[in-house]
C-alpha cells in the first residue's frame, strides 16, 4: 500500500504549533487552577480553622483563670510555690559557712603549741580564709602553718574517696610582736590561704579533715608533736 503526503510541509508545521500552544495554555490554565485551590486553602486555614483553634484556646485561657480566680489567698499560693521552687536551687548552690569551725578544730595544734585566733574571714569568691591570731613564739607560729599545709579534705565521691589539700597558696603576713589583754609578749600574726569549694559546698555532706606528714621531714616540722597527725606508723 502505497501512501501520498498531500498536505504540504507548511501545514504540518502550523498544525504542531498549535498543538503546542494547546498544550501550553492548557498546562497553565490547570498549574493557575491548583494556585488558586492552595491560596484558598491557606485562606481557609488562617481564616477559619486558625480563628477556630484561637477561640478555644481564648475560651479555656477565660475559663481557667476564672476557677483560678475563685481560689482564696491566690497571690499567697503563687508566691509561696515561687520560693519553694527556688529554695531547691538555693540549696544547691548554698556555702555551709559553719564548717570553719570544723577547719579550726582539725588545724589549731594542742599544747605547749598554743595559737589564739582573733579574727577569721571566709571570701567566696576568690575561696580565700584569711586568719588573724597570736601566738607565743616563731617555731609555734611555723608548727600552725605546716599543720595546716598539712591537712587535706577527703570526702565519697561514686564509691571513690576523693582527697584534696585543705590549703593552697599560704601566706604569713603582718607579724609583729605586742601584748595580750594579760599583759603578755606574744606574736601577732595573719595567715591566709585558698581553700577548695568543696570544702563549704552543700553537695559534699560526708566530709572529714584530716592531719598527714607524708614526705615532710623539715626541721621545723619536727616540732610539731605527733599526736596531732594521722598515718602514722608505731615504730
Amino acid at each position: 500500500m502505497i501512501e501520498i503526503n498531500l498536505i504540504p510541509d507548511v501545514k504540518q508545521e502550523l498544525i504542531s504549533a498549535q498543538r503546542t500552544r494547546t498544550f501550553v495554555v492548557t498546562t497553565s490554565i490547570l498549574t493557575g487552577i491548583a494556585a488558586l485551590a492552595i491560596v484558598a486553602l491557606l485562606a481557609v486555614y488562617v481564616f477559619v480553622v486558625q480563628q477556630v483553634r484561637d477561640g478555644i484556646a481564648n475560651n479555656s485561657i477565660e475559663t481557667s483563670s476564672a476557677a483560678l480566680a475563685e481560689k482564696e489567698d491566690l497571690s499567697k499560693i503563687l508566691t509561696i510555690q515561687n520560693q519553694l521552687a527556688q529554695i531547691e536551687a538555693l540549696s544547691e548552690t548554698k556555702k555551709i559557712d559553719s564548717r570553719i569551725f570544723d577547719v579550726l578544730a582539725s588545724v589549731l595544734p594542742p599544747e605547749p603549741n598554743e595559737v589564739q585566733v582573733s579574727s577569721l574571714a571566709l571570701d567566696a569568691e576568690t575561696s580565700t580564709m584569711v586568719i588573724e591570731g597570736q601566738t607565743p613564739t616563731f617555731d609555734t607560729l611555723e608548727v600552725f602553718k605546716k599543720t595546716i599545709d598539712g591537712a587535706v579534705l577527703t570526702y565519697p565521691l561514686d564509691d571513690e574517696e576523693v582527697i584534696e589539700k585543705l590549703a593552697e597558696s599560704i601566706t604569713v603576713s603582718d607579724v609583729s610582736y605586742g601584748e595580750n589583754t594579760n599583759g603578755q609578749r606574744v606574736l601577732q600574726f595573719t595567715i591566709s590561704f585558698v581553700f577548695p569549694p568543696s570544702l563549704f559546698a552543700a553537695n559534699v555532706p560526708n566530709y572529714e579533715i584530716r592531719l598527714t606528714n607524708a614526705g615532710d621531714v623539715t626541721d621545723s616540722f619536727l616540732g610539731i608533736p605527733r599526736s596531732i597527725f594521722v598515718g602514722e606508723e608505731e615504730g
